[in-house]
């Protein structure tokens, strides 16, 4: 145990140095590269025309060799692939043959981010909107999330060699796109059995009046408040220590880590406020995977020291990422 966790530390250092239908499709250039394929695509979603979405899979370098059938990792935020480093990781951990090779399907970001990326209702069939400074955020989680989960998914099922289980398909995401990665698995555990968020905007909240009604309103908080544990699904969150200064409660830790710490454990305010985290809802937590990074827990939370809110953090915190998902050996 302790050379597994010696090697994917040292491993980590060195990484960090509406519906779809074929016709509607664009043309699908093939990028040859050394060590992977990548497919670009322009797909139609009927919520967000005349706008399409643009999508990236990037198939593992021995697909074209072999018939297996591989895991599918899905990416909000596609764009920002190449700032995140996914090729050159891929590569490197494909190298060391310490992942198994995965699909991975990078959508990227809508015109209007803020609208899509967000909670939703999936039974109400309605989203669930926050304030914040720059307007309201998740006005079009719903459709956003029905589209991914009942459509894109089906398409690349069809069209590539995957599968097709829930355990088999992860959602990835940051910021808002963490936290939208969060509601697909949560709202859709049948279609998405892992999810990978770094720096999740947990801090979105129904009343932002002051600092009080955000803590008590907080969307995310509430919806694992109110539901039931999800069979099979595991979470991994990770977290820059150094991502902001802001305190809301006072307890000298600051949002950003509070918000997935209170998720993950539960909180309870000194004015006698609680919520339920998932711990309270039966599932078992690993509060410091940095520490002793296992895929025991259902539930991790990995803080990169000095980590703050952009590309350059969230390029560290994929390597982990990716040996929790998909790594060839246990980490325990």
């Amino acid at each position: 145990m302790i050379r597994r966790h010696a090697a994917a530390c040292v491993l980590w250092g060195v990484l960090l140095a509406g519906g779809i239908c074929p016709a509607m499709a664009s043309n699908t250039p093939h990028v040859q590269l050394a060590e992977s394929t990548v497919v670009q695509l322009q797909l139609d979603a009927p919520a967000f025309a005349p706008e399409k979405l643009k999508v990236t899979v990037y198939l593992p370098p021995d697909y074209a060799r072999t018939r297996r059938r591989y895991p599918v990792l899905y990416a909000n935020d596609g764009q920002d692939m190449a700032a995140v480093g996914l090729q050159s990781t891929l590569a490197g951990l494909y190298r060391l043959h310490t992942i198994e090779p995965v699909i991975v399907v990078a959508i990227d970001m809508l015109a209007d981010r803020a609208s899509a990326y967000g909670l939703s209702d999936r039974i109400a069939s309605h989203s669930l909107v926050g304030g914040s400074p720059i307007g309201p955020i998740g006005t079009r989680a719903q459709d956003y999330s029905a589209w991914v989960a009942s459509a894109l998914v089906p398409y690349i099922d069809a069209h590539y060699r995957t599968r097709k289980s829930p355990r088999e398909r992860t959602m990835l995401g940051w910021s808002l796109g963490a936290l939208n990665a969060f509601n697909l698995g949560w709202q859709y555990p049948e279609v998405f059995g892992r999810v990978g968020a770094f720096s999740p905007s947990f801090w979105l909240a129904a009343d932002r009046t002051n600092a009080t009604t955000v803590q008590h309103t907080r969307l995310a908080q509430a919806m694992v408040d109110r539901g039931g544990k999800r069979a099979g699904l595991k979470m991994w969150f990770a977290v820059g220590t150094a991502e902001e200064t802001k305190d809301r409660d006072g307890d000298g830790v600051n949002d950003t880590v509070d918000d997935v710490q209170d998720l993950l454990g539960g909180y309870r305010g000194a004015d006698g406020f609680h919520a339920r985290g998932l711990k309270q809802l039966g599932y078992s937590v690993d509060m410091d995977y940095a520490k002793h990074p296992s895929r025991l827990a259902d539930a991790s939370l990995f803080q990169l020291q000095g980590g703050v809110h952009n590309q350059a953090s969230w390029k560290q915190m994929l390597p982990p990422f990716l040996l929790w998902a998909y790594g060839r050996h246990p980490v325990e």
